[in-house]
């Protein structure tokens, strides 16, 4: 059984979220699966981050904490105190289909349906989502879970110089992005796709070293420690190896290929073989790639019972750079909106 299958069959038996030593620890205890490896609960930690992070909201995991793992149709969900709530995401469009929708999705399915292109109160997007079948929760504050959701996604999409789906209007109400197609924010994310396309240029037009040398620092930026740019030749395919440390417990090695090429030439499988039979003891691979990935490399780099191989494509290498501050300057305006629930004759009390 792989890692994964694993995973799920001791999270389901448990019934709530554990952490990654909990969940290797129980995976090996029950026979599942052996490693010969020293730490592997990285090795589980490794594979559900890998899952997590290429499949989104269709894998079967979530995270809720450092090094915290559940399962998505019966886990839990963090809250913005940094407590857990206990919730089920296994939202439903009707009683024979199940789409599996997000807190952040179904606030965007009930603005588009019920908005009329007005903001909502977020617990009156919460009980549509409830209402429509669309969110099924066992906990006590959905309302809770789903502003904060909203919420956190705002902020994370905000610092990578994006342009949220979802708007912040005051007390409460949010509304979708897409209704506001002028005024200053919108300006805001004119020109950052603009810069973007500009930054992704200049990398196309690095020199090879320079380029590794970039990667080392977006490494460095994110988390990773002794980083170090191999050498040009004789390095197997890896430019760069680093350990990638989460949350001061984990350590995870790995080693990287960074590939500057064309938009148009799309990562095959083959490199992806390449990489992952380049890796080191206990390594794990991330191929990053100013272009793309084909279906089948994306298919080779999860294949089940082989070290993953993580992805990262060129889109994704221009928001991690914009968003660690690499090769651009951030400048913060405060925008200020008229509430339109102030009325003059407030003042005259």
């Amino acid at each position: 059984m792989d890692v994964k299958s694993a995973a799920i069959q001791v999270l389901k038996q448990a019934g709530k979220a554990l952490h990654a030593k909990d969940i290797a620890q129980q995976i090996i205890t029950d026979g599942l699966w052996q490693s010969a490896g020293k730490t592997p609960d990285a090795t589980v930690s490794a594979r559900i981050y890998s899952d997590i992070k290429n499949k989104g909201d269709d894998s079967a995991f979530v995270k809720v904490g450092p090094q915290v793992f559940a399962l998505r149709n019966s886990g839990e969900m963090p809250i913005s105190d940094g407590l857990v709530h206990k919730a089920v995401e296994k939202p439903v469009e009707s009683a024979s289909e199940n789409h599996g929708f997000s807190f952040t999705q179904c606030a965007q399915k009930v603005l588009e349906n019920f908005g009329n292109k007005k903001p909502m109160h977020y617990k009156e997007i919460t009980q549509q989502a409830l209402q429509q079948g669309w969110l099924v929760t066992a906990g006590k504050t959905p309302e809770a879970t789903m502003y904060a959701q909203v919420i956190t996604e705002i902020k994370r999409q905000q610092k990578r110089g994006d342009q949220p789906r979802f708007v912040q209007h005051g007390k409460g109400y949010v509304g979708l992005s897409q209704w506001m197609k002028r005024g200053l924010a919108y300006q805001i994310e004119q020109h950052n796709h603009q810069v973007r396309k500009a930054l992704h240029e200049r990398l196309l037009a690095m020199k090879p070293g320079e380029f590794e040398e970039l990667i080392s620092l977006l490494l460095a930026e994110m988390g990773f420690e002794s980083v170090e740019v191999t050498k040009l030749s004789g390095d197997g395919g890896i430019d760069v190896r680093g350990i990638l440390v989460v949350g001061d417990v984990v350590r995870i090695k790995m080693a990287v290929q960074a590939k500057k090429w064309k938009p148009k030439n799309n990562i095959q499988a083959p490199v992806v073989q390449q990489v992952r039979g380049s890796l080191g003891v206990h390594e794990q691979g991330l191929i990053i790639t100013t272009s793309s990935f084909s279906p089948g490399a994306i298919n080779e780099a999860a294949q089940p019972d082989k070290t993953p191989i993580a992805l990262m494509n060129g889109e994704q290498l221009v928001t991690l750079l914009m968003e660690y501050g690499i090769g651009v300057k951030s400048s913060t305006p405060a925008l200020f909106e008229i509430d339109d629930e102030f009325a003059i004759q407030d003042l005259s009390v």
